[in-house]
């Protein structure tokens, strides 16, 4: 049992407090205009409760800006790799960052009209991704996110 807030309130707190110890103001924008974060690594499980729980949590921490904010899973390439996933998760977010291109979810033919965000179906995207924030939630109602970003001279 994963014991789960259904609206997403756990979620919510973890992406809040990374973007705080970050310095990110979630609802803020970078000076070119973009949200503060580039990318999010979702935890993505492909299930309706787990999804629809990540989208409720992503809307209530970046508001009217969260459709605007490419997110994937790479689940759906690899599956779950359970306690290696949010290591796997963290460095394909890296590599995000670093070639400047967004991982697709792969096999996201037929959306929940109910998940409306920008899910990146199914063709890796080209993105200038200088923050990436990558979340993780485990069983007990365990949440994790971590927020990185390119490294500036």
């Amino acid at each position: 049992m994963t014991d789960i807030q259904p609206d997403g309130r756990g979620a919510a707190a973890a992406m809040e407090q990374a973007l705080g110890e970050a310095g990110l103001a979630p609802t803020g924008t970078d000076a070119e205009g973009r949200p503060c974060v580039h990318y999010i690594s979702a935890h993505g499980t492909g299930t309706k409760e787990n999804d629809s729980i990540e989208t409720r949590a992503v809307k209530r921490v970046f508001g009217e800006l969260a459709p605007s904010i490419p997110m994937s899973s790479i689940k759906s390439m690899m599956g779950h790799l359970i306690a290696a996933a949010g290591a796997v998760e963290l460095i394909t977010s890296a590599m995000a960052i670093k070639h400047g291109m967004v991982p697709p979810t792969r096999n996201l033919h037929h959306p929940d009209p109910d998940l409306d965000l920008d899910y990146v179906p199914n063709e890796a995207r080209p993105a200038q991704v200088d923050v990436a924030l990558s979340n993780n939630f485990g069983f007990g109602g365990q949440n994790d996110t971590l927020v990185i970003s390119r490294f500036e001279d």
